[in-house]
């Protein structure tokens, strides 16, 4: 009878590398794949990522209800209370006027986007002499114009501006993962060839 040693029945590297990035593959891929079709159905992923702001406002307004009655004094309650009740209202929101949602939602994001830009501009200013700094520049231009145009279009940007974004999103994570993961994929062969 042989004696069993501490690796016995376990993978290498390389085959164990093999099966994780496999599955990171196929993530990859959808990711891709979800990013090119909201891209190209942008009012259908815009409806999707509002229904799922919706439900996201519920589950954590739920969760601070739940967290209201766990100590810490009357002010702590109402304060968790008063939060977890506007985060579920916001919620109900979103999934019963979800079209009327979607516009609220378009408003915001171009708030936060023209805003991103007028810091960056700011961040320009402050750091003018380092290298690289056109960049934030030109980030902030960017950001002000991309947000500037979704404000002046709204609410017609509704339509295109949450899914456009989020398919963006999803196709660049897509593609950075892929090609994170091809490439964790090559070391442990190139590893085991040193």
């Amino acid at each position: 009878m042989a004696a069993a040693t501490p690796t016995h029945g376990l993978m290498g590297p390389a085959k164990a590398a093999q099966k994780i990035t496999g599955w990171l593959i196929v993530s990859s891929v959808l990711f891709i794949i979800l990013g090119c079709f909201a891209i190209i159905e942008p009012a259908v992923a815009g409806l999707g990522a509002t229904l799922l702001v919706g439900w996201l406002l519920i589950f954590s307004g739920v969760t601070h209800l739940i967290q209201a009655f766990k100590g810490g004094g009357i002010s702590h309650v109402v304060i968790r209370v008063l939060v977890g009740v506007i985060y579920g209202i916001g919620g109900i929101y979103c999934l019963t006027h979800p079209l009327l949602a979607i516009g609220a939602l378009t408003l915001l994001l171009a708030a936060v986007i023209l805003a991103g830009g007028v810091f960056e501009i700011f961040a320009y200013f402050r750091l003018k002499g380092e290298s690289a700094s056109a960049w934030i520049l030109c980030n902030g231009l960017i950001g002000i114009l991309l947000g500037g145009m979704i404000w002046l279009h709204w609410p017609s940007s509704s339509v295109w501006a949450i899914g456009t974004l989020v398919g963006v999103h999803l196709l660049m994570t897509g593609m950075t993962r892929l090609m994170l993961t091809l490439a964790a994929r090559k070391l442990p062969t190139t590893a085991a060839a040193h």
